[in-house]
Protein backbone atom coordinates (compact mmCIF):
# COMPACT_ATOMS: atom_id res chain seq x y z
CA UNK A 1 0.00 0.00 0.00
CA UNK A 2 2.44 2.71 -0.99
CA UNK A 3 0.47 4.10 -3.23
CA UNK A 4 -1.56 6.29 -0.60
CA UNK A 5 -1.22 10.08 0.63
CA UNK A 6 -2.50 11.98 3.23
CA UNK A 7 -5.42 13.38 2.55
CA UNK A 8 -5.24 17.06 4.57
CA UNK A 9 -3.68 17.71 7.91
CA UNK A 10 -7.11 17.53 9.85
CA UNK A 11 -8.01 13.66 8.78
CA UNK A 12 -4.37 12.43 9.87
CA UNK A 13 -5.73 8.95 9.89
CA UNK A 14 -6.96 9.01 6.69
CA UNK A 15 -5.22 7.64 3.65
CA UNK A 16 -6.66 8.47 -0.13
CA UNK A 17 -5.01 5.98 -2.66
CA UNK A 18 -2.93 7.58 -5.91
CA UNK A 19 -3.22 4.69 -8.38
CA UNK A 20 -4.75 1.72 -8.91
CA UNK A 21 -8.27 0.21 -8.55
CA UNK A 22 -9.04 2.15 -5.73
CA UNK A 23 -7.43 5.45 -6.77
CA UNK A 24 -9.31 8.35 -5.22
CA UNK A 25 -10.57 6.32 -2.61
CA UNK A 26 -10.23 6.34 1.49
CA UNK A 27 -8.92 4.38 3.78
CA UNK A 28 -7.86 5.02 7.56
CA UNK A 29 -4.88 3.72 9.11
CA UNK A 30 -5.87 4.09 12.84
CA UNK A 31 -6.75 0.63 13.14
CA UNK A 32 -4.10 -2.08 12.50
CA UNK A 33 -7.14 -4.91 13.05
CA UNK A 34 -8.67 -3.41 9.62
CA UNK A 35 -5.40 -2.42 8.10
CA UNK A 36 -4.21 -6.03 8.65
CA UNK A 37 -7.25 -7.52 7.63
CA UNK A 38 -8.33 -4.95 4.70
CA UNK A 39 -7.28 -2.93 2.65
CA UNK A 40 -11.08 -1.38 3.20
CA UNK A 41 -12.04 1.76 1.07
CA UNK A 42 -14.56 4.07 0.94
CA UNK A 43 -15.60 6.82 -1.50
CA UNK A 44 -17.82 9.91 -0.77
CA UNK A 45 -20.26 10.59 -4.41
CA UNK A 46 -20.55 13.87 -4.85
CA UNK A 47 -24.58 13.35 -3.67
CA UNK A 48 -23.04 12.53 -0.17
CA UNK A 49 -23.68 8.89 -0.85
CA UNK A 50 -21.02 6.50 1.07
CA UNK A 51 -19.99 3.70 -1.26
CA UNK A 52 -17.52 0.61 0.17
CA UNK A 53 -15.14 -1.62 -1.28
CA UNK A 54 -12.55 -4.05 -1.04
CA UNK A 55 -10.79 -7.03 -3.56
CA UNK A 56 -11.14 -10.33 -2.04
CA UNK A 57 -7.01 -11.84 -1.65
CA UNK A 58 -6.48 -15.32 -0.83
CA UNK A 59 -5.83 -13.68 3.12
CA UNK A 60 -9.86 -13.41 2.95
CA UNK A 61 -10.19 -16.79 2.17
CA UNK A 62 -11.49 -19.25 4.79
CA UNK A 63 -10.91 -23.41 4.60
CA UNK A 64 -13.64 -23.81 1.88
CA UNK A 65 -11.76 -21.29 -0.57
CA UNK A 66 -14.55 -19.06 0.55
CA UNK A 67 -14.80 -15.29 1.99
CA UNK A 68 -14.17 -15.82 6.05
CA UNK A 69 -17.12 -15.02 7.40
CA UNK A 70 -15.34 -13.19 10.13
CA UNK A 71 -13.88 -11.03 6.73
CA UNK A 72 -17.50 -9.92 5.93
CA UNK A 73 -18.02 -8.95 9.46
CA UNK A 74 -15.04 -6.74 9.70
CA UNK A 75 -15.63 -4.93 6.49
CA UNK A 76 -19.03 -4.66 7.28
CA UNK A 77 -18.15 -2.95 10.77
CA UNK A 78 -15.64 -0.79 8.54
CA UNK A 79 -18.19 0.22 6.74
CA UNK A 80 -20.07 1.45 9.70
CA UNK A 81 -18.01 4.07 10.53
CA UNK A 82 -17.85 5.48 6.88
CA UNK A 83 -21.54 5.73 6.50
CA UNK A 84 -21.95 7.14 9.49
CA UNK A 85 -19.66 9.59 9.38
CA UNK A 86 -21.83 12.74 9.09
CA UNK A 87 -23.05 11.93 12.82
CA UNK A 88 -19.61 11.01 14.43
CA UNK A 89 -17.39 14.17 15.93
CA UNK A 90 -15.13 12.06 17.13
CA UNK A 91 -14.90 8.44 18.42
CA UNK A 92 -17.68 5.67 18.50
CA UNK A 93 -18.03 1.87 19.48
CA UNK A 94 -19.66 -0.68 17.67
CA UNK A 95 -22.11 -1.75 20.57
CA UNK A 96 -24.75 -4.13 18.92
CA UNK A 97 -23.88 -5.93 15.20
CA UNK A 98 -26.67 -8.59 13.51
CA UNK A 99 -25.97 -10.09 10.09
CA UNK A 100 -27.07 -12.80 7.49
CA UNK A 101 -24.72 -14.72 5.87
CA UNK A 102 -26.48 -15.53 2.31
CA UNK A 103 -23.81 -15.98 -0.23
CA UNK A 104 -20.58 -16.95 -0.35
CA UNK A 105 -17.39 -14.45 -2.62
CA UNK A 106 -14.10 -15.90 -4.24
CA UNK A 107 -10.47 -14.88 -4.32
CA UNK A 108 -10.71 -11.79 -6.97
CA UNK A 109 -14.36 -10.76 -6.37
CA UNK A 110 -14.78 -7.22 -5.25
CA UNK A 111 -17.23 -6.77 -2.46
CA UNK A 112 -19.03 -3.57 -2.39
CA UNK A 113 -21.49 -2.18 0.71
CA UNK A 114 -24.20 0.48 -0.15
CA UNK A 115 -25.71 1.51 3.41
CA UNK A 116 -27.52 3.76 5.53
CA UNK A 117 -28.13 5.90 9.11
CA UNK A 118 -31.72 4.41 9.73
CA UNK A 119 -31.97 7.18 12.70
CA UNK A 120 -29.19 9.51 14.61
CA UNK A 121 -29.52 10.60 17.98
CA UNK A 122 -27.52 12.30 20.64
CA UNK A 123 -25.61 9.04 21.60
CA UNK A 124 -26.22 6.32 19.33
CA UNK A 125 -26.46 5.65 15.68
CA UNK A 126 -28.60 2.86 13.76
CA UNK A 127 -27.41 1.19 10.56
CA UNK A 128 -28.20 -1.11 7.69
CA UNK A 129 -26.60 -2.27 4.94
CA UNK A 130 -25.78 -5.03 2.12
CA UNK A 131 -22.47 -6.11 0.56
CA UNK A 132 -22.93 -7.69 -2.80
CA UNK A 133 -20.79 -8.95 -5.56
CA UNK A 134 -22.30 -7.68 -8.74
CA UNK A 135 -25.84 -7.84 -8.27
CA UNK A 136 -25.68 -10.90 -5.74
CA UNK A 137 -26.61 -10.41 -2.22
CA UNK A 138 -23.86 -11.61 -0.50
CA UNK A 139 -24.16 -10.28 3.37
CA UNK A 140 -27.01 -8.15 5.15
CA UNK A 141 -26.22 -6.25 8.69
CA UNK A 142 -27.74 -4.10 11.46
CA UNK A 143 -25.93 -2.34 13.73
CA UNK A 144 -25.19 0.55 16.78
CA UNK A 145 -22.19 2.78 17.11
CA UNK A 146 -22.49 4.69 20.51
CA UNK A 147 -20.66 8.12 20.48
CA UNK A 148 -17.33 8.62 22.88
CA UNK A 149 -17.51 10.94 24.85
CA UNK A 150 -13.91 11.78 26.09
CA UNK A 151 -13.31 12.43 29.86
CA UNK A 152 -11.44 15.83 30.02
CA UNK A 153 -7.81 14.90 31.87
CA UNK A 154 -7.34 14.80 35.50
CA UNK A 155 -5.52 18.05 36.35
CA UNK A 156 -2.19 17.60 37.09
CA UNK A 157 -1.33 19.10 40.74
CA UNK A 158 2.21 20.28 41.82
CA UNK A 159 3.64 18.62 44.74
Amino acid sequence: MDNIAVSTPLQRAVFVATEGEFAGWRTWKRDSFESNNGPFWHKIEDDGTVRCAFRVEAKHLNGMRNVHGGCYMTFADYCLFALAREHLDGPGVTVSFACDFLDAAREGDRIDCDGEVTRAGGSLIFLRGTLRCGERILFTFSATIKKVKRKPAAPVTAS
